[in-house]
């Protein structure tokens, strides 16, 4: 855990370690998701479908994804 001050321009700096353990560089995309009172910060994934695959903990056959994507039209 590392502590960071919000300046009088509503910055934050990302500390260095917490910087180096997601290889973020400048210009890096993140996500913040505001839970309750609490502030989460994540890097952007590059592919949301990658990011979040494995979730729900099943795993679904490619006729099944192609059924419920017809079903949308």
């Amino acid at each position: 855990m590392a502590e960071c001050t919000l300046s009088s321009k509503n910055q934050i700096v990302i500390p260095r370690e917490a910087r180096e353990a997601l290889g973020l560089k400048a210009g890096a995309k993140l996500l913040v998701v505001v839970r309750g009172d609490q502030v989460i910060i994540m890097q952007k994934p590059k592919a949301y479908h990658a990011a979040i695959r494995g979730l729900t903990g099943r795993t679904y056959g490619k006729r099944y994804l192609e059924k419920e994507r017809r079903s949308w039209d």
